[in-house]
């Protein structure tokens, strides 16, 4: 195939990869101005999609903000924090000031005190080297907290672009399409408003004569178990309502199953609360520690899935790690999937979860 570059965002026309950028159904080579399917919807139907690309890939691409004046809104996955935190993005934005919007808030609980939260992730980004100038809570699906943040990113962009920047799967087209209704009062800025020639993968909307709000890809990220399971179990494990927290009270030596997806073992510590944030479509089994390794050999993909079959088939073998918990209430984070909330003294938990997928701790979000 000769080589095309999309009319619209400058991407590189090719037919194999929806995910990526630059992706065409064959059928539109055919066609004498080629657009990417992504430049193509919105154009036509006012729609961000996003598309991924890899970290590398994306640092390559963004000298751009580096070197622009402009305002950085980078969109988290309130549910998934530890996943959907960009750590390189100061090499990303060089001085550029950032906004920081925790997205899919209607995912919590309704009791989370949001002050304490705002806080909470303040502190995560410091300790990620991300400096920020606020944050916000937002859920773009419900509109929750969408008034607010545009009016502050008109106050803080002083008439400059404004880049928004996320990984996969943190809603970031919802978002930005939300934030462009909110801003203009009606839903067709982006047809009336599409020009070519934005630059490679980015897509640019004009906010005003001079400057624009400019759609980066998202970033893959793959420590989320986004990227080991198959379409139907993603649906599974991605919280769609408030999440319910289970609480499960456990002696040493009991093990939790996330479906067959994930594990954790009470090795030590007195009988005590395990609070476990994941989907409410994801089941949860109790057993004991004795019986966990031949519950998983025998029952994988049955009494605990999902995995399905698809799933089986791509799902790296499962790796241990054990973390000893002091006496400060402590989230055990199974990235994309959820976490566990203990507040044990003197604990010891053995967490097993996809190979690739790095469990963590940190100081409970709720």
């Amino acid at each position: 195939m000769e080589i095309i570059f999309c009319q619209g965002c400058g991407a590189q026309i090719q037919i194999f990869d929806p995910d990526k950028p630059g992706y065409t159904p064959s059928s539109s080579l055919e066609k004498e101005n080629i657009l990417c399917k992504r430049c193509f919807r919105l154009k036509h139907y006012n729609e961000i999609q996003d598309v991924s690309i890899t970290d590398d890939d994306f640092l390559k691409m963004v000298s751009s903000i580096r070197n622009a004046n402009g305002l950085v809104v980078h969109v988290i996955d309130i549910f998934d924090v530890n996943g959907s935190l960009i750590k390189s993005l100061p090499r990303i934005t060089g001085e550029n000031p950032i906004i920081l919007v925790g997205n899919k808030m209607d995912l919590l609980p309704k009791s989370t005190n949001q002050r304490k939260l705002k806080q909470w992730l303040r502190t995560q980004a410091k300790e990620a080297g991300i400096k920020v100038l606020e944050v916000f809570l937002i859920s773009s699906i419900k509109g929750h907290g969408m008034e607010e943040l545009t009016s502050q990113i008109e106050q803080y962009r002083k008439q400059r672009d404004v880049f928004i920047v996320g990984t996969t799967n943190v809603g970031k087209s919802t978002f930005i399409n939300r934030l462009i209704k909110q801003t203009t009062g009606h839903g067709d800025v982006i047809t009336t408003s599409y020009f070519p020639g934005t630059t490679l993968g980015f897509i640019e909307i004009p906010l005003d004569d001079k400057t624009s709000l400019i759609d980066t890809p998202g970033i893959v990220n793959r420590q989320q178990i986004s990227h080991y399971i198959s379409e139907e179990d993603m649906k599974l494990v991605t919280p769609k309502n408030e999440i319910k927290p289970r609480v499960y009270q456990l002696n040493s030596n009991q093990t939790l199953f996330f479906g067959g997806l994930a594990r954790l073992d009470f090795i030590k510590g007195d009988r005590q609360s395990f609070v476990c944030y994941f989907s409410n479509m994801l089941p949860i089994h109790r057993t004991k520690l004795d019986n966990a390794d031949n519950l998983y050999e025998n029952h994988v993909g049955e009494m605990l899935s999902p995995p399905n079959e698809k799933t089986l088939e791509i799902l790296p073998e499962l790796t241990e790690s054990t973390f000893k918990i002091t006496n400060e209430k402590t989230d055990i984070v199974f990235p994309g999937l959820g976490w566990v909330s203990i507040l044990g003294e003197d604990t010891t938990v053995r967490a097993y979860s996809p190979k690739g997928v790095a469990v963590s701790v940190r100081k409970s979000l709720i």
